[in-house]
């Protein structure tokens, strides 16, 4: 037999353990490991720098939505006495929780909530709405929905409605002369 002592059987151990260490050692297994982690490392690299790109421009236009909110914040709007020179944008509804798209139209002195349902029917829904009413159209509106003639201009409807959908609360007294 070929191996008969202890001392033979711990040379063949230490002989088999060197020859499994200089196995992997040598693998190429080894390399190719390297390798994917490079390939990772180099992705990571560019990913992040990506984000960082991405995020510097994000600043950059957030930074400019800021000075363009703080321009329109400072910006005097140009009063001449009427609403023609006014946005012609939708005003954000004052009512606008259960309703929609609908301003408070009640607010108005002379207007209930069953002539404010009458005047959502017509197609009268935000003050700019009743802001936007000719005195033809006041006197056609006036005949469909049963007013006296002049109502709607004696009540001053349209004056309060571009008052309510600027903000103000309070009805500037006429001068009668």
């Amino acid at each position: 037999m070929l191996f008969q002592t202890t001392a033979q059987f711990i040379a063949l151990a230490l002989v088999l353990l060197a020859g499994w260490f200089f196995g992997l050692a040598t693998a190429p297994g080894g390399r190719r490991a390297k390798e994917r982690l490079r390939e990772a490392e180099a992705a990571h690299t560019a990913n992040r720098v990506e984000l960082e790109r991405r995020a510097t421009a994000a600043e950059a236009r957030a930074t400019e939505a800021e000075r363009e909110r703080e321009r329109l914040a400072h910006a005097v709007p140009a009063s001449t006495g009427t609403h023609a020179a006014a946005s012609t944008a939708e005003p954000a509804a004052t009512n606008g929780l259960f309703t929609p798209g609908h301003d408070d139209l009640s607010r108005i002195q002379g207007i209930d909530g069953t002539l404010e349902s009458r005047l959502h029917d017509e197609g009268l829904r935000t003050y700019r709405h009743i802001e936007d009413l000719s005195t033809s159209d006041e006197a056609k509106l006036e005949d469909r929905l049963g007013l006296r003639s002049g109502t709607i201009g004696e009540q001053r409807w349209r004056e309060q409605a571009a008052m309510l959908r600027d903000g103000r609360t309070t009805i500037r007294p006429t001068s009668s002369i």
